[in-house]
């Protein structure tokens, strides 16, 4: 008798810590050190720690000079995008190294939190606590409030707001490898939208790439909105940097060419941004079309509006 309830304690005690942890608030990013230095000499010490933990640093990006981005991959990112449906939107984690005052902020975008967001098959907490381990890990931060597992799989940002499985499609070529031909081509040129290939990770055996992009915020019309210095100028103004929002990136599945909705996509990176007032979503109302016009012309399609 003895032995059975002490079996319905430890069930009970179970559950309730796996009910815990489905409840558990989940925070964009992860705080990784601050310190004080050059950016450039902290990149180069950052760059060999991520080494010699596993990762493979496939691009670098420095949208502003107070910023360097790393972008960085390992087998088990690569395997749980590739088991998941439009998993290379996860295929990568975005390292940053961030100049804000007198310090410079190590900073990374928080694997479980993007895995969540985008509907991975796995949380990826193992790569959270090899980032941890390999980094620093001072706190999560981003939004006030994190949210939970189950409300980033669902979330959208407001009322009539696109979803995760509901991408901009930008273009389609009918075969994959045309569209990585035409893609990569069109990334290389002078093109209309501004937009440069930043990094790129192949599915292996999955007709599936993610390309990371930059936009520059130069081409016709009202494109300038689309730039990566001009938003961030407006909505990163907490003390903690939100640098990890970019790049931003395409998904070439199946031969066509896929973005997330700016509506989704930055809202996913700053889950709290006001509506409107200063530093809002208001505040860059016309980037939505505006990077969508741009992906669209910088990989090679005709822009449509949707």
């Amino acid at each position: 008798m003895k032995l059975v309830k002490l079996l319905m304690v430890g069930a009970s005690l179970f559950y309730a810590a796996a009910s815990v942890a489905a409840d558990a608030e989940i925070k964009t990013y992860i705080l990784a050190e601050k310190t004080a230095g050059d950016v450039a000499e902290v990149t180069a010490a950052t760059k060999e720690k991520l080494g010699k933990a596993g990762f493979e640093i496939v691009g670098q990006y420095s949208p502003y000079d107070t910023a360097t981005i790393l972008i960085v991959t390992n087998d088990e990112l690569k395997a749980n995008a590739k088991d998941s449906e439009m998993g290379a939107f996860g295929a990568a984690q975005r390292v940053t190294i961030t100049k804000a005052g007198n310090d410079i902020q190590v900073a990374f975008t928080n694997p479980t939190y993007m895995s969540h967001i985008y509907r991975m098959k796995g949380d990826l907490n193992a790569v959270t606590a090899k980032l941890k381990s390999a980094l620093g890990n001072i706190g999560e931060f981003g939004p006030e409030k994190g949210l939970t597992a189950k409300a980033l799989r669902e979330y959208h940002y407001k009322w009539l707001m696109p979803y995760f499985d509901e991408p901009l499609k930008l273009a389609d070529f009918g075969n994959q490898q045309v569209a990585l031909t035409k893609v990569e081509a069109a990334m290389a040129s002078n093109n209309k939208g501004g937009v440069k290939k930043v990094y790129r990770i192949d599915m292996d055996g999955k007709d599936e790439t993610v390309i990371g992009v930059s936009m520059s915020g130069s081409g016709p019309g009202n494109l300038d909105c689309s730039g990566d210095k001009y938003i961030m100028e407006k909505i990163d103004f907490k003390k903690l940097k939100s640098t990890g929002h970019l790049p931003y990136e395409v998904v070439i599945s199946k031969g066509v060419v896929y973005a997330l909705p700016a509506e989704f996509r930055i809202a996913l990176s700053f889950p709290d941004l006001s509506m409107m007032g200063s530093n809002s979503f208001a505040s860059i109302m016309c980037a939505p079309t505006a990077i969508n016009e741009a992906l669209a012309l910088g990989v090679g399609g005709v822009y449509i509006e949707q």
